[in-house]
């Protein structure tokens, strides 16, 4: 028999038994799509998440308060509280590196804003003129923050683009004074940015200087000091210089926690795609699941087949001959089952980013070449047992239905 005659045999083999094909056929393509979507789904937040962290900034480094180390259960860790605060002046005394291209000190807080007979709560957000480009954000309308000392408190601030839409609406926010808590601010530009970032929404906040946040607040700590350095070879050496800076203006004491954007980005990288690589797995045991039933599925063909293959037999095919015709309409079954999950996994993924459109969900291309290279291995190698058994029947008592 020629190749293209055992091909044509294994194909009409599957045609004219459709509701086994069927069946086979939708095991092996479900298992492929389960593959497919759960990988895609890990891997889209994996995207997701790194993406959060790089919107940070570029070369970014963060201080924050506290160290982050296991060092027991000491009075200050039991009730939450730091040796020492972080200050306007540590975060002066940090711009002495000559790596340190931009440093923003920032403070959080909630306040209710209020403009005529309109209120509502909001997060403010206090820094310097310095976080606009160290952060990446645009303006919509106005000007930012203006450049002044760090613990000048003027009364000026800008606003985000949901906070003009509802607190303003069609009136122009530009030159506006809004009350924030008991104080009066002068609106001076509305933010374009879009998103979310450490955790607040970007389009749902005020920023106001930082001292003027501090006396708002009412407390002389900050939140975090953002520094941005000139290149990432650079990073490191104003890691350790902000660590000994901070350790020498708090009396020797090592209070503060130092992290990079790349070091955070990565752990959470490594984390995420842990995760993709062990969903991965779990939807790859579904494949497997799918092979035994090809196996079992195919033994009972093979009994119900033994006069069709008593006749082969009796024509002058070999037992490799039958071995291969089995093995071929097999190995036609997987590429097809593979075909139809492709479709229904990339079909699913385009699905799900539509309805998320923040979640990429791309399936990578491992998991893609891994689901194609175990869903045929798979159907060859559970066919591989029903193979030999039809290989080592006896023509003259199959052709008797034994």
């Amino acid at each position: 028999m020629l190749s293209s005659d055992i091909i044509l045999y294994g194909w009409k083999s599957l045609k004219g038994y459709r509701s086994r094909t069927i069946l086979m056929l939708l095991a092996m393509s479900i298992s492929v799509a389960s593959v497919l979507l759960l990988t895609a789904l890990g891997e889209g937040a994996r995207r997701y998440v790194t993406g959060e962290f790089a919107s940070l900034g570029t070369n970014m480094v963060i201080v924050l308060p506290g160290k982050s180390e296991t060092v027991g259960m000491g009075l200050s860790t039991m009730m939450g509280v730091t040796p020492r605060d972080l200050t306007l002046d540590d975060a002066q005394a940090l711009t002495r590196h000559p790596a340190v291209t931009r440093i923003a000190p920032l403070n959080i807080g909630a306040v209710e804003v209020s403009w005529q007979n309109r209120k509502r709560e909001v997060t403010i957000m206090g820094s310097t003129q310095e976080i606009l480009e160290l952060r990446h954000w645009k303006l919509l309308a106005g000007q930012f923050l203006p450049k002044t000392d760090w613990d000048r408190a003027t009364p000026v601030c800008v606003i985000g683009k949901k906070i003009r839409d509802e607190i303003f609406g069609a009136h122009s926010a530009i030159g506006q004074w809004i009350r924030l808590g008991d104080n009066r601010y002068r609106v001076l530009g509305i933010l374009a940015s879009e998103g979310r970032s450490l955790d607040i929404d970007v389009e749902d906040v005020v920023i106001i200087p930082v001292a003027s946040a501090q006396s708002l607040l009412n407390t002389p700590s900050l939140f975090r000091i953002l520094i941005e350095t000139r290149s990432r070879e650079a990073m490191q050496t104003v890691v350790d210089f902000a660590i000994g800076t901070i350790k020498q203006r708090h009396h020797g004491e090592e209070d503060v926690t130092v992290v990079t954007q790349d070091a955070v980005i990565q752990t959470f990288d490594k984390i995420l795609s842990a995760l993709t690589y062990a969903v991965g797995g779990i939807a790859a045991i579904s494949l497997a699941v799918s092979g035994i039933l090809i196996m079992n599925v195919m033994l009972v063909a093979v009994s119900q087949r033994t006069a069709e293959i008593g006749l082969l037999k009796a024509l002058g095919a070999s037992s490799q001959k039958i071995l291969i015709l089995i093995l071929t309409e097999a190995l036609q079954l997987s590429l097809l089952g593979v075909v139809v999950g492709f479709i229904l996994g990339l079909g699913g993924c385009w699905g799900i980013r539509l309805a998320l459109p923040a979640l990429q969900a791309y399936p990578p291309i491992w998991a893609m070449l891994a689901s194609f290279i175990v869903a045929i291995s798979t159907g060859l190698l559970f066919s591989l047992l029903p193979a030999k058994q039809a290989s080592k029947l006896d023509p003259v008592n199959s052709l008797q239905g034994h």
